[in-house]
């Protein structure tokens, strides 16, 4: 069953990029409102329990608003983190949550499925991109073609999140190996990530393995459990360039060099060079590809029909316009998988 929503006037642009699976993606400008066209249903009510990735806060604050206006019997509480983090706080840690929004889909089918969950959607996209403020040390010179000499600068300050625990973490070292082929540099990595800390990378059969079970940051590199929390250092002046997922930076109003697509995990046609590049961490070995965000109702969720209805929402027109809005372009329609519940069937495609 599809809900039916009311669109306040709105600015939708098609993109007839395909993007995963046969699904396409769609451009919006400007701030979008919704209501609902008929009186919410009376067993949506309650508190509502989201886990999401924290690069996903901006637009799930919107979402937020939405959804409580939806259904006024309800109370969103967002409960953001490092994507991997918060699904072991569902797996490992029994914590309950109602939806489960990840910045990596693959987290879902790898560690949930068949104990915490039986199916996901693939709702959005992102790309990698290197941030950075007016006053950071050599902004009126990096450009794509010349970042990476920037970052070998032993003046400045540069940093990324946690690869045990947040995928933007894992996510950049994966960039930047994947940059020493583009740029034909096969010293790249070991000048600006292994000198700085205590990650390496090894290569057999074509494939290059990241080592980062223990990251171990020194020099110019700086290392945090979560990629939100580098913005408000870039902000304060504490670091001159940070990895990002360029949503944040559209967020937050920040500068970014915007990579190739080879190199930047944004195009699935670069889907089999992302796979040449893979990371060791904590929770495992992951290979590169590209980035998807996924979502489910957990198993144990305490409201899960409220959970549901928010989902529901998110891959529906308002979630698409809020994550249009947010410079974070949606799935359209979303990517179904597994057992997935009647009241999504319409807006899915299953693969």
């Amino acid at each position: 069953m599809k809900r039916t929503y009311l669109l306040i006037p709105a600015v939708l642009l098609l993109c007839a990029a395909v993007f995963l699976c046969g699904c396409t993606t769609t451009e919006s400008e400007g701030p979008v409102t919704t209501a609902p066209t008929t009186a919410a249903p009376a067993e949506i009510t309650g508190t509502v329990t989201v886990f999401h990735a924290g690069s996903l806060t901006a637009p799930f604050e919107d979402m937020e608003k939405q959804f409580e206006a939806a259904y006024p019997g309800t109370d969103v509480q967002l409960v953001p983190g490092g994507s991997t983090k918060m699904v072991k706080e569902i797996t490992e840690l029994g914590k309950s949550a109602d939806v489960l929004a990840s910045a990596d889909y693959t987290l879902i089918p790898s560690l949930m499925i068949p104990d915490y969950t039986d199916w996901y959607v693939t709702f959005a996209k992102n790309q990698m991109v290197l941030c950075y403020t007016d006053d950071s040390k050599y902004a009126d010179e990096i450009n794509a073609e010349n970042w990476y000499l920037i970052l070998e600068k032993e003046d400045i300050a540069w940093a990324f999140a946690d690869p045990n625990v947040d995928p933007c973490g894992y996510r950049t070292p994966m960039v930047i190996q994947l940059a020493e082929g583009y740029y034909g540099d096969n010293e790249l990595f070991d000048r600006i990530v292994s000198a700085n800390s205590n990650i390496t990378v090894t290569e057999e059969g074509g494939v290059y393995t990241i080592h980062a079970t223990s990251p171990e940051p020194v020099g110019t590199l700086q290392i945090r459990p979560k990629s939100v929390e580098l913005v408000q250092m870039l902000e304060s002046g504490g670091l001159d360039y940070a990895w990002e997922y360029r949503s944040v930076a559209v967020q937050n109003g920040l500068n970014f060099v915007e990579l190739p697509e080879a190199i930047d995990l944004s195009a699935v046609k670069y889907a089999d060079d992302y796979a040449t590049v893979q990371i060791d961490t904590a929770g495992g070995l992951i290979a590169g590809k590209p980035i998807v965000y996924g979502a489910t109702v957990p198993n144990n969720a305490e409201n899960p029909d409220a959970g549901l209805a928010f989902v529901e929402m998110l891959i529906d027109t308002p979630g698409q316009d809020i994550m249009n809005a947010q410079g974070q372009p949606p799935i359209v329609p979303a990517g179904g998988f597994g057992n997935v519940p009647a009241e999504l069937k319409d807006l899915t495609e299953s693969s």
